[in-house]
């Protein structure tokens, strides 16, 4: 594919399951993905399905450990796992802190120097990424779907409520819905955008969905058994939001559950469902 470098493509479920990588415009530098066509993929155009991965992963991590190319197979969806950051920035501490930096990109445009030179994946996923898909998959662009664990159902959700005529439907596994209210934010947001809180407001999920709504039913599920839950995660601030914003949302606990893709795989199917049936699978 011109412009994509294909590092490896494997038979999956009769479909295809590849990784690529090509230079980005929006991170000025190389960026790794991973996509999954399903075998109706070969004879027609499918609904698109990005998950944005957390803190620490990479393509990887939900290509390999969530198990849903199965299901994706079956529905007909076309899966994209997209880096969390750019790679080999070269920039002094981007590397060594699990929370900040490579790995750790927030689905944010950064403004602070040296950051928004490279860190700009709220771009990159809302836009460059699904051009580039258009131009070198078999995706239908006008069914696309976003979900996300963790620090990526936070870009998922940020992402769905500000480009909400791009994607159709949207969910997350134990999203953080309020960075500027917990310290993963708190540490992030500083650095990436700089020391004026009002700014913050464009990358917090329940900042957004106060003003702007998403024109249909969000899910999100969260393990209660989840050891970042009341310091990092507090959905019950985004159930708040949405009731005083009007949106529809559908917030499920699940005892016992922690925040590992143990959990993600157990209810991968609800999730690739609820994204179906809004983009006309089901």
């Amino acid at each position: 594919m011109t412009g994509i470098e294909t590092i490896s493509e494997q038979r999956c479920h009769d479909g295809v399951q590849g990784f690529y990588r090509h230079h980005s415009e929006s991170c000025r530098g190389p960026m790794r993905f991973a996509v999954y066509q399903p075998p109706r993929a070969t004879r027609e155009a499918c609904p698109v399905l990005y998950f944005l991965a957390g803190l620490t992963c990479t393509e990887e991590t939900a290509t390999i450990k969530a198990g849903a190319q199965r299901l994706a197979a079956e529905l007909g969806l076309i899966l994209v796992m997209p880096d969390t950051s750019p790679r080999g920035t070269d920039i002094d501490g981007a590397t060594g802190d699990w929370e900040f930096g490579e790995g750790a990109g927030f689905y944010v445009d950064a403004t602070q120097s040296p950051w928004a030179s490279r860190f700009r994946m709220h771009s990159y996923v809302a836009s460059e990424l699904p051009a580039l898909m258009a131009q070198h998959f078999p995706v239908d662009g006008e069914r696309a779907g976003i979900t996300g664990h963790s620090m990526g159902g936070h870009g998922a959700l940020t992402i769905a409520l500000r480009h909400s005529q791009r994607f159709r439907s949207v969910s997350a596994f134990a999203p953080i819905v309020a960075p500027t209210q917990v310290p993963w934010g708190q540490k992030a947001f500083p650095r990436y955008l700089g020391e004026d809180v009002a700014r913050w407001a464009d990358y917090d999920a329940c900042e957004l969905v106060r003003r702007q709504t998403f024109d249909g039913t969000i899910l999100i599920d969260q393990g209660e058994a989840d050891g970042f839950l009341t310091t990092q995660l507090k959905p019950e601030l985004f159930d708040q939001a949405c009731a005083e914003g009007g949106q529809s949302l559908v917030l499920r606990r699940h005892a016992g559950y922690d925040h590992s893709y143990y959990f993600i795989t157990s209810f991968i199917e609800d999730h690739l469902r609820h994204h179906a049936e809004a983009l006309g699978r089901l």
